[in-house]
């Protein structure tokens, strides 16, 4: 029976492996679940840095702050 998520074939280290088995077993989840969890958190964690940068950077350039009070009333 074919699927609709996209399935992806990757090599990872001994290390890895075992580590990925252990959080597996201890949450009595499959490890390509497991996979599927830490690799979407990965992401988020890398999205929240690019957000925070690109916030950061606007800060920095930004001219003129209006009040909260100002806009909101």
């Amino acid at each position: 029976m074919p699927t609709i998520k996209k399935r992806i074939n990757i090599s990872i280290a001994d290390d890895l492996d075992k580590a990925l088995t252990a959080i597996a077993k201890r949450d009595r989840v499959p490890q390509a679940r497991k996979a599927v969890e830490l690799l979407r958190l990965g992401i988020e964690v890398e999205e929240n840095l690019l957000l925070e940068r690109l916030a950061s950077e606007r800060l920095a350039t930004a001219q003129k702050f209006i009040s909260h009070k100002a806009v909101w009333g």
